[in-house]
């Protein structure tokens, strides 16, 4: 290779060869550069491989008997330009051999308003809860808990338009609004005759949280979810209860792939609490976060049937029911060594079904035990037992249920919500 005459004659004689060339690539190079990066960042690629056995069925889960595939995913993401970034995110499913794929995530963010403002278009999940912003793969746990499985479908996503904004105060501060089509959070339409708003969520909500200490952190939140098309109607009241939701217990797995809710209400109130603790700050070798969250929907009937519920409740001394839902859960994970976890988690559910002119409660409690290895921060591989015990339901009984999972992510992912 000739040596390229960027230096003084006689200068760039005395230079190795090698040397010569490597700078002229090093001077050409931020050029090529430039020239090949129309964008702020190149496109962000990532997948999440999610595969389970499970002994036994469970109410409402998202994961049925047998072998089955999770919530695998696959994202793109990345920054648009400097006023917005991007991500889609598509979900693979098995179910009773036959394969799904859906859009989680299609939205576009801004990234340059000032004030501390932020407007995301498109769809999306929810910021209502703690659990309901993160993506299953991140949980501790094979399925969530009872309230997020009755009453949004397990995760609430959908097309719609948030407003958040973040205050400038020492804790961490934040709040916003979000409006949602809200199509699988509808109260039952056997016949299709019913006009549903096309808009007919509305959601608010906020979060605060701080440090204790260098080792200690906490988070609490507060959310109302509005939901116009939940209230059943006369005709579909006795259909909805009678009939569909029969079916829904005769074979728990039928319409859950559809992430639409079991029970569904006009007002749904959620407070979360969390609290996370590690040595000195550092959560790679050891940490334990402690959480819980309520949820009660009300108005889940229309007014004219509200004094049918209550004369059924006043004549009949043997009726528990209440005229709202409402769940709860507790949770324990503990990460004691860079390899292993356990968590510990218990939750209780309260549903309302009509049968003829009357209520009868449902109860739901179920008991979780995980203990999970992880080879790196992208492999976990769990197993969990879980014991439920549920009251009302058809075919009611108490199941244990063991359950085998891996979930593996490949790519660059982004950091994990608190």
């Amino acid at each position: 290779m000739k040596n390229f005459q960027l230096l003084p004659a006689g200068l760039s004689a005395k230079l190795p060869i090698k040397l010569s060339a490597a700078l002229v690539i090093s001077g050409f190079f931020p050029l090529l550069s430039q020239a090949q990066t129309p964008t702020l960042s190149n496109l962000t690629v990532s997948a999440v491989l999610d595969g389970y056995y499970q002994s036994e069925d469970r109410l409402m889960t998202e994961r049925a008997k047998g072998f089955g595939i999770g919530e695998t995913e696959l994202a793109f993401s990345a920054s648009i330009d400097d006023m917005f970034f991007g991500k889609l995110t598509t979900v693979f499913e098995s179910h009773n051999g036959e394969s799904e794929v859906n859009v989680e995530e299609a939205f576009i963010q801004t990234m340059a308003l000032p004030n501390g403002f932020t407007v995301r278009a498109g769809r999306f999940l929810s910021d209502v809860g703690y659990l309901n912003n993160q993506h299953l793969h991140t949980d501790s746990f094979t399925s969530r808990p009872s309230a997020y499985r009755a009453f949004l479908g397990g995760h609430y996503f959908d097309d719609g338009l948030r407003f958040s904004y973040i205050a400038p105060t020492d804790l961490y501060w934040t709040m916003g609004v979000e409006a949602f089509s809200g199509d699988s959070l509808r109260a039952a339409d056997e016949h299709g005759e019913r006009e549903f708003d096309s808009t007919g969520v509305y959601t608010a909500f906020t979060k605060m949280g701080g440090d204790i200490s260098i080792e200690s952190s906490w988070q609490l939140g507060v959310s109302y979810l509005r939901n116009e098309n939940g209230q059943l109607t006369p005709d579909e009241h006795e259909e909805e209860h009678e009939g569909v939701h029969e079916e829904e217990h005769e074979d728990v797995h039928e319409d859950e792939h559809s992430h639409g809710a079991s029970y569904t209400g006009k007002h749904t109130f959620i407070t979360d609490f969390v609290y996370k603790w590690a040595p000195n700050g550092n959560y790679k070798y050891q940490h334990l976060t402690l959480s819980a969250e309520y949820f009660r929907v009300s108005d889940f009937i229309v007014p004219e049937l509200d004094d049918m519920h209550a004369e059924a409740v006043d004549h009949d001394e043997g009726d528990n029911s209440k005229d709202y839902h409402q769940a709860w859960y507790v949770s324990g994970v503990y990460q004691f060594s860079p390899n292993w976890s356990a968590g510990l988690r218990y939750g209780k559910l309260d549903s309302q079904l009509q049968h003829e002119a009357h209520f009868e409660q449902q109860t739901l409690k179920e008991t979780e035990l995980s203990v999970a290895w992880h080879n790196s921060h992208f492999s976990t591989v769990r197993v969990e037992f879980s014991h439920q015990s549920d009251v009302g339901f058809e075919n009611a009984n108490n199941d244990n249920v063991i359950t085998l999972q891996y979930v593996m992510a490949m790519g660059a992912h982004s950091a994990h919500q608190f």
